[in-house]
């Protein structure tokens, strides 16, 4: 971290995490405001915005070092442009979605925040009571986003008032004027203008997927290959129905008829996180030293259940100094006790190892500056690595079980769904059958490509509407993990070669990540 360039990206992190204390938690830098949250005020974005305009202005006149610097001065040009021209376009003034509006961000920081100690729960009850300045920041840059005309879709502005209920019913009795204002808050909500649209459009979409690919798609051909690839997963799924229970069975009596096995049943949510713990064990000692590196912090995985209730599967990197471990959550839907090993082993190796747990150790264990290490993530990149290791396991032996497999096909046919899903219904393209996308349609359409449960199935549908172009970036993001993949084996490397060189670099986007590794543009 020698270069001019490292230096002027450390800066803008320590500017960063002071405007932003929430992601000064989430990166294990926030011993100095670990108390505060996010100002969100329109002063706030704006901020955000000039420190990254400040950077992104001096990496584009900067003269790169060496090729890791390269690396660097690219990522920070394509990053902070996507980010800047979110910023001019007015996102933050309508942002109000399921995942990731500041409701979410602030909720979802304090439920994972540590109170085994007097001094943690004074630290998190000083940070409950900026609950309020923080959501009126919120209502500001809200307002002004009505003044523009830039309105957030009715549904999910329904969506948050609901979470903020949810959220306020859940905080300690002590704190009863914050959970009053929680609900003050959800009241006011309902006073916004919204617009009964629940898609985007073209424009507004090509920016968001550009964010979240890391690439620039051509969306008419994502949206044909969505289709054919989720044609070849549902007739894989439905070889390996006959190969379970004979000529014959649906794919939906099959898995049917797995849930009904014990040997694949967990009953309980302590049983679940402990069966979590094991098999993530056991797959990160069978893949040290064979197919991947994995030394020091990436060895150390901590599986937990997620106190929000969300019925949503994630997981958190390490802290920048290693103190705490990286983890895996399980956000368990209220009154859910029972679980299908046969469908969820993949999204044990999806959130650890090989998926999100060594990818995110392995590049903050390089000599990379913190901006490198830790801020940047690219979705196409991350989420992308995360389903290639989901099938890679299969290629490596581990889904030999007709039934565990059909758990991959299941998770994979999910996100092919989505890119049809998500594409189509923001951009108004012909339906599969050649109608409209509505949103009775998308939700049959969703129904019919996964087994969900109901709750599970309502939060992700939200999600699509309220975050487009991020869904799709994990089918479209391990398309490009895969080419990049058979081009490095093509030249030679060894598969275990490949992701040692890989992961080094980090989250960058892929075109960037392809010259890297293989010392080709993918233009």
């Amino acid at each position: 971290m020698s270069t001019a360039l490292d230096q002027r990206c450390e800066d803008y992190i320590h500017a960063l995490v002071r405007l932003s204390p929430l992601s000064a938690t989430a990166w294990g830098m926030d011993q100095e405001n670990a108390t505060q949250i996010d100002a969100f005020t329109p002063e706030y974005h704006q901020q955000l915005a000039d420190l990254a305009q400040s950077l992104r202005d001096f990496a584009l006149q900067y003269q790169a070092e060496d090729a890791q610097d390269e690396v660097t001065r690219a990522t920070l040009i394509d990053r902070l442009g996507v980010e800047l021209e979110a910023f001019e376009a007015g996102e933050h003034l309508r942002h109000v979605n399921n995942i990731t509006s500041p409701v979410q961000w602030i909720r979802d920081t304090l439920f994972q925040m540590p109170a085994e100690t007097d001094q943690q729960r004074e630290v998190l009850a000083a940070r409950v009571a900026q609950i309020p300045q923080a959501l009126k920041g919120y209502q500001q840059s809200l307002e002004l986003g009505q003044s523009r005309g830039l309105l957030p879709a009715a549904r999910q502005v329904a969506g948050v008032q609901e979470d903020l209920r949810a959220f306020a019913s859940k905080l300690p009795a002590e704190n009863p004027e914050v959970s009053a204002y929680l609900e003050e808050f959800a009241t006011w909500m309902g006073t916004l203008r919204t617009t009964q649209d629940d898609a985007v459009g073209r424009q507004r979409y090509e920016l968001a997927s550009r964010q979240w690919v890391g690439a620039s798609v051509d969306l008419e051909d994502a949206y044909a290959w969505g289709k054919q690839r989720l044609a070849a997963i549902v007739a894989e799924q439905e070889r390996i129905a006959a190969e379970l229970f004979g000529e014959g069975t649906s794919v939906e009596e099959a898995m049917a008829r797995l849930n009904q096995e014990q040997r694949y049943t967990i009953n309980g949510v302590e049983a679940l996180q402990q069966w979590m713990q094991q098999r993530s064990d056991e797959a990160l000692a069978a893949l040290a030293g064979e197919h991947f590196d994995i030394e020091g912090p990436a060895r150390e995985l901590e599986c937990c259940i997620d106190p929000a209730g969300t019925g949503g599967i994630f997981y958190t990197p390490p802290s920048a100094d290693f103190s705490r471990p990286g983890r895996m959550w399980w956000s368990v839907a209220p009154g859910q006790e029972q679980f299908h090993t046969w469908q969820e082993l993949t999204t044990v190796y999806h959130e650890g190892v090989p998926g999100h747990h060594l990818q995110c150790t392995a590049a903050m264990q390089q000599p990379l500056n913190t901006f490198r290490r830790i801020a940047c993530w690219n979705s196409g990149h991350g989420e992308g690595w995360a389903l290639y290791a989901e099938q890679l396991m299969a290629e490596l032996g581990f889904h030999d079980d007709p039934a565990t497999r059909m758990g991959l096909l299941d998770a994979q046919r999910l996100r092919a769904a989505r890119v049809v899903l998500d594409i189509g219904f923001h951009l108004g393209l012909p339906t599969p059958d050649g109608g409209e996308w509505s949103y009775e349609y998308a939700w049959e359409f969703l129904a019919a490509n996964s087994s969900m449960d109901l709750p599970n199935r309502q939060f992700e549908l939200m999600r699509y509407l309220g975050w487009p172009g991020q869904a799709p970036s994990y089918a479209l993001g391990q398309r490009l993990w895969e080419e990049l993949r058979d081009d490095a084996l093509a030249q030679g490397m060894s598969l275990r070669e490949f992701h040692t060189k890989a992961l080094a670099v980090g989250s960058v986007p892929m075109n960037i990540l392809r010259e890297a590794v293989l010392g080709q543009d993918q233009a």
